[in-house]
């Protein structure tokens, strides 16, 4: 992080802006808003300044701005686009001790103008650093669509029940489920919806249950998919800011995991082949303990939780213990992968199926039928599988099936540092261990391998401007 985000108050603080036209203008206007006295300086400013001089917190000065004129302000704009001009005003705010922010000189900024999405008492304030100011309106724009003109109104009308719900729930971690559950929940949907009455009626009667008894708390098994935290849905986002507990396993990277709410306890569960930070069953048996305890648990899972993610053993405890749970499915590795290296998994021409295997059963045995796995017209695609490389060729070659059958390894799939090799039956082994992969990896076996020259997106320089990470290519 470049910079330190705060929201400033200057409501009755001077404000200096030097500059008459749209730059300066913006910065009058927010200033305004926030309650600020702002002075003007400027020998003719143009039209949309002038609109705004005669606001009774406005003072219009027909000149250049001297040192004497900024002393005493909070905060001092260069908003000329005259760089002596801008030079000297900044020199000026160095000696008086003013925040500067002089417009597109980065070098010459205290502070960084931000866009903001206004839904007053709600602030959304947006900013690339100076980057790239059109990432920052674009985001804007976004979220001014998805958060709702009524959604300041509603933290005033849940504002006003502070005090009440401080004296009826003392306990800091259920206050705020309460407030959760009021804002994302019914009271909150009726208030929206323009039914204040209802929502109030809505939340007297939270209130008169609230504290009765102890609130069991519940788990959220979620798929977090394959790396690209693009790749989330939107409930996964949002169970992920409600979680107290985060049990998470290494195929979880630092951008997913950053996305939990901050404030959230995290619990490193991960296993790798042959080392197990923690069994399956005390995975289990924590996740039962920490809801009991009334936390909302977040069980953040690679890929998607139902396919070969143990999903189904956790929630069968879950279920023996009578705890409540959420499942929200997650991109499987087996799409996501093919998908980033431009591989489908099934295709007209070449698969009108795709097998999904684990190279790992119970105890690690690798166990397959591979009278499946043989059949002609089908993808293969195998989990967990780059220590069983060697053992899954050789079971293919043992039961006749062509060596020169496309196959492709892809290591840290849909990330910025995935890695693809491609090869046959017969040369893949050789390939990876030359690429010295280390995994998480998928296996993909058959002749949809082939159509990775034509559809492989990741290359492309205009899927580089999308800001769409390509895969490292090392076709051997």
């Amino acid at each position: 992080m470049d910079n330190l985000p705060i929201f400033l108050g200057i409501r009755g603080k001077k404000v200096v802006v030097d500059g008459g036209e749209t730059v300066a203008a913006r910065r009058v206007e927010r200033a305004l808003s926030a309650g600020a006295h702002v002075e003007v300086f400027d020998p003719a400013p143009g039209q949309e300044v002038e609109l705004l001089l005669d606001h009774p917190n406005v003072t219009h000065h027909a000149r250049l701005p001297t040192r004497d004129d900024i002393s005493g302000a909070l905060v001092v704009w260069g908003a000329s686009e005259d760089d002596d001009r801008d030079d000297r005003l900044y020199q000026w705010t160095r000696e008086e001790g003013c925040l500067a922010n002089i417009a597109d000189r980065p070098e010459l900024c205290d502070f960084i103008t931000p866009s903001i999405v206004d839904r007053s008492p709600v602030l959304i304030a947006i900013s690339t650093g100076g980057a790239s100011p059109v990432v920052g309106r674009t985001l804007r724009a976004r979220i001014e669509a998805n958060v709702p003109p009524l959604f300041g109104r509603l933290a005033e009308f849940t504002g006003s029940f502070r005090d009440r719900i401080a004296a009826v729930i003392k306990d800091g971690r259920e206050r705020r489920h309460f407030w959760e559950r009021m804002i994302d929940g019914p009271a909150g949907d009726f208030f929206i919806a323009g039914d204040e009455n209802r929502a109030r009626k809505q939340i007297e009667s939270d209130l008169a249950q609230a504290g009765q008894a102890k609130p069991m708390g519940e788990v959220y098994l979620v798929g977090a998919g394959p790396g690209d935290p693009d790749l989330l849905t939107f409930r996964a986002l949002r169970l992920m800011q409600r979680a107290d507990v985060v049990l998470y396993d290494r195929l979880i990277g630092d951008e997913i995991l950053s996305l939990v709410r901050r404030d959230a306890e995290r619990i490193y569960v991960g296993k790798a082949p042959s080392n197990h930070t923690m069994l399956q069953e005390d995975i289990s048996a924590l996740m039962v303990k920490l809801a009991k305890e009334g936390n909302r648990v977040l069980r953040l899972k690679g890929g998607d939780p139902f396919i070969f993610g143990r999903g189904g053993e956790e929630i069968e405890a879950l279920a023996e213990a009578g705890i409540g749970f959420q499942v929200v499915p997650g991109i499987t590795a087996a799409a996501g992968c093919g998908a980033y290296a431009g591989i489908p998994l099934t295709h007209r021409d070449h698969a009108q199926a795709c097998v999904m295997v684990t190279a790992h059963g119970r105890g690690g045995v690798l166990g397959l039928d591979w009278n499946v796995l043989v059949r002609p017209g089908q993808t293969v695609a195998v989990y967990m599988g780059l220590s069983s490389l060697d053992a899954l060729v050789e079971g293919f070659e043992d039961r006749g099936v062509d060596m020169s059958t496309p196959v492709a390894v892809i290591e840290n799939g849909t990330r910025p540092d995935q890695t693809v090799v491609t090869g046959t039956l017969s040369d893949i082994d050789d390939k990876v261990d030359a690429a010295r992969l280390k995994g998480p990896a998928m296996i993909i076996v058959g002749s949809v391998v082939t159509l990775r020259d034509k559809l492989n997106w990741g290359r492309d320089d205009e899927v580089h401007a999308m800001s769409l990470a390509p895969a490292r290519a090392l076709d051997l």
